[in-house]
């Protein structure tokens, strides 16, 4: 199987199968004498973890994540990175595989089931294997080094609609974020989505949500005009997160509705620089980051591991009906805020290096 890597110089590839012993990545191209720790990953990958709220899966999954390489103590005694390959290690405490047996010859439908064993020929049905979202816990761990190549930037996600259950924008506040299972920037909306989850949660089924994304503190010059546009491959970095199914830049789908007068960012001379009336584009022009805020949104299909009977067909091709059981997220776009975040930062910090290595 290839295309198990994303990046050009800050690149990662990620190993492992949702039931196998271990997942893990190898980061290449970090540039030396950045301070990491193992404890400053940790911090993205609880956010992601399952099992924290009754509201994703009830798999158990510590996520404890293990530097192997790449970094070594500097004259000071902090731990630095090297500029050598970075690997990191989770290993898999919490795997169920029994709970699979049933559909082991059956392809579920909206899974890449049966695309998967049509390309490959074979493929791990305990969950998923390869296809699993619990490959993204590795794009988390290493986002978190990602976002310290940036000098300065921020990178924040909130969960912004959860069915036809949308925030109220006037109430964003991004303290509120972490205080609530669902990255809520609303609390007013918290109470809503819970009772509405709740109801789907306890009849099996499942529901999308459309997930936002803000990199505050992006310098100016990030990206290229043809065929390395910034938000080009944010755009393909937010797609190769699993069931995520639309993205839009900015304004996105919006900005059709809008006249040519009321989506131009009017740029003025302020006091400290170049300052712009509103952020339609979502931070990036021409391909190129503005030094405004870098926004993006992903939409997120429902879980397709639902109780629902479903119609399908078996390995065979008989006709056959699916039900999934084992520990399902009702609503995967919660605990894809973390790794949203982590695919921006991602292309941030590579098209960072690309643009130092270009224009020094």
């Amino acid at each position: 199987m290839s295309h198990n890597s994303f990046g050009h110089l800050f690149r990662i590839t990620t190993w492992g199968e949702s039931h196998g012993p271990a997942i893990g990545c190898v980061v290449d191209g970090c540039p030396s004498n950045i301070p990491i720790t193992a404890e400053e990953l940790q911090v993205f990958l609880d956010k992601r973890k399952p099992g924290q709220s009754r509201f994703t899966t009830q798999r158990r999954e510590p996520d404890e994540v293990k530097i192997l390489s790449g970094v070594f103590e500097n004259e000071q005694g902090d731990l630095v990175t090297t500029g050598t390959p970075i690997s990191l290690i989770i290993e898999n405490t919490d795997q169920r595989s029994k709970d699979y047996g049933d559909i082991k010859d059956k392809y579920r439908p909206g899974h890449a089931d049966y695309t998967y064993i049509e390309k490959y020929g074979i493929r791990d049905y305990r969950g998923g294997g390869r296809s699993s979202a619990r490959e993204t816990a590795m794009r988390v761990a290493a986002g978190g080094l990602a976002r310290k190549v940036v000098p300065g930037m921020i990178v924040r996600g909130a969960m912004v609609q959860m069915g036809p259950h949308k925030i109220n924008r006037d109430n964003w506040d991004w303290a509120e974020v972490n205080n609530n299972p669902f990255f809520a920037p609303d609390k007013e909306i918290v109470d809503v989505w819970a009772d509405y989850l709740d109801g789907l949660r306890k009849s099996g089924s499942s529901i999308g949500a459309v997930v936002e994304v803000v990199a505050d503190h992006v310098p100016v010059g990030l990206g290229a005009p043809i065929y390395a546009k910034l938000d080009q491959d944010i755009a393909s970095a937010m797609m190769s997160i699993n069931a995520v199914k639309g993205v839009e830049i900015g304004a996105g789908f919006g900005s059709a509705e809008l006249t040519g007068e009321e989506n131009a960012d009017e740029l003025r001379m302020g006091n400290s620089g170049v300052e712009f009336s509103s952020n339609h584009a979502g931070g990036v022009l021409g391909g190129i980051s503005s030094g405004q805020p870098v926004v993006a949104r992903f939409a997120v299909k429902p879980t397709s591991s639902i109780l629902t009977p479903r119609k399908s067909i078996d390995r065979s091709g008989q006709n056959v009906e699916v039900s999934t059981k084992g520990r399902h997220d009702p609503c995967v776009g919660i605990r894809a805020v973390p790794v949203g975040e982590a695919m921006m930062a991602l292309v941030l910090a590579d098209h960072y290096l690309m643009h130092r290595g270009q224009q020094g």
